[in-house]
């Protein structure tokens, strides 16, 4: 497992260190503040940041870096203020524990934190493949409508001449009933 302990005190970063012994193989490295190069270089299984409190600009940091490289993040804080968890958990933390860095605990919380942060990466990835199911069926749709329409098909008809023309090129039928749409476009004086 690979941490980057992100604490200015080393005393309360060797608290996490000390919470993972045992584990092998491990490799721990701290910073006293976030970097997204670093982070990268060093490619972490989880990031744990220790502090008195949350401060702003970490919490941006760890949102810009989410988007371009997301990773679990687990957050251990001394104290916190209303609002900052809420932010904490837009910028990407998984676990943000408060007045509760404990040695016995790390372990424990990096592992939920690291199969809540993997569930959530599946719900995203599940999320976006609806969305784009969901498009393909309406342009698939659109594209039967238009074949009713142009070559006077019922709606079955129009769905075998797609799914044909997808199997003959090798195309899914999505990509089959876009192209078509927008052929239609470009005969209609409707492309530039």
């Amino acid at each position: 497992m690979r941490v980057l302990v992100i604490d200015p005190d080393p005393a309360r970063a060797a608290l996490v260190a000390e919470g993972l012994a045992g584990v092998q193989p491990l490799e721990v490295r701290r910073a006293a503040v976030f970097d997204e190069r670093e982070a990268a270089a060093f490619a972490p299984d989880v990031v744990v940041i220790a502090a008195d409190s949350p401060d702003r600009d970490t919490l941006e940091s760890l949102r810009e870096a989410g988007q371009h490289n997301p990773r679990p993040v687990v957050m251990f804080v001394d104290r916190s203020e209303p609002g900052l968890a809420e932010q904490a958990v837009r910028a990407g933390v998984a676990a943000y524990v408060v007045d509760g860095l404990a040695p016995s605990r790390v372990r424990s919380i990096l592992d939920v934190a690291m199969s809540r942060f993997a569930l959530t990466q599946q719900l995203h990835g599940d999320l976006a493949k609806a969305k784009a199911d969901l498009e393909s069926r309406k342009t698939v749709e659109r594209a039967k409508g238009l074949l009713m329409k142009e070559r006077g098909l019922d709606e079955d008809g129009a769905y075998r001449l797609l799914r044909k023309l997808a199997m003959d090129r090798g195309k899914p039928i999505g990509q089959i009933a876009a192209d078509l749409l927008a052929f239609a476009g470009v005969l209609k004086g409707d492309a530039s």
